[in-house]
């Protein structure tokens, strides 16, 4: 049997969403650095711990915990205020300084070739979001989904239930990519499978997520050389558990 053959008898994924953030582009440092502008212009900058709670949270959820770290109490207006500062910031650096991790456009450009049905699944606004998902390659996707355009952003489980929606599967016939603890619970709670890709320790994985050093060894925690097959070996994987 040729490895064709082979790769034609695993197992597939319906579809595979893709969270951004941490995942495809190596853009945290700079949700950071905003987010840490945001605090410094309520009064106060968060310390590296305090800002871990922001890691794939809305930007509401952000803005209350700067401004409860600040002792800030926040009026009418201040949110539509301080959103469109922040967002500004870092439309600024991901056009400076947007990375999109290694390996990346050579594993989607595969999977697209393979017919796979993909969407980038992220809780940044798509105001932001949009000139990010140009640099990966809008053409990689089916369909992009955006925190602004759910009733709920992650870790609510409605963007990944709507995602399956859109691609015409059940959220369980769907691999997810995440690498924020928001993200991988939105995942589970809709019934996807989930590869975490946690950028460290202080990731709180839930049980339910397979953690991408489990199916490449401990010496890789992300996705440089993987391939198609690797991802349809892994979903095959992780039914049989």
């Amino acid at each position: 049997m040729t490895d064709t053959d082979q790769t034609a008898r695993i197992r597939r994924p319906a579809a595979i969403f893709w969270d951004m953030d941490g995942t495809l582009t190596n853009s945290e440092p700079l949700w950071e650095e905003a987010t840490f502008y945001l605090s410094e212009t309520l009064g106060r900058r968060l310390t590296p711990t305090e800002r871990l709670a922001t890691v794939g949270a809305t930007f509401e959820d952000t803005l209350a915990i700067c401004a409860d770290k600040a002792g800030v109490e926040l009026q009418p207006g201040d949110s539509e205020r301080y959103h469109m500062l922040m967002f500004d910031y870092v439309k600024s650096l991901f056009a400076e300084r947007l990375e999109i991790f290694p390996g990346i456009s050579e594993l989607l450009g595969e999977l697209k070739d393979a017919g796979m049905p993909m969407m980038v699944t992220t809780n940044t606004e798509r105001y932001v979001a949009d000139s990010a998902i140009a640099a990966l390659g809008r053409d990689y996707f089916v369909d992009t989904l955006c925190g602004d355009e759910v009733p709920h952003g992650k870790p609510a489980p409605d963007m990944y239930a709507e995602a399956a929606r859109r691609v015409g599967a059940r959220p369980q016939d769907c691999l997810v990519f995440e690498d924020s603890a928001a993200g991988m619970r939105a995942a589970v709670a809709a019934g996807c499978s989930v590869i975490g890709l946690p950028e460290g320790e202080h990731v709180t994985v839930p049980e339910e997520v397979t953690v991408i050093s489990e199916l490449r060894g401990s010496g890789h925690h992300h996705l440089e050389g993987t391939t198609a097959r690797d991802v349809y070996e892994w979903f095959q994987r992780l039914h049989s558990l």
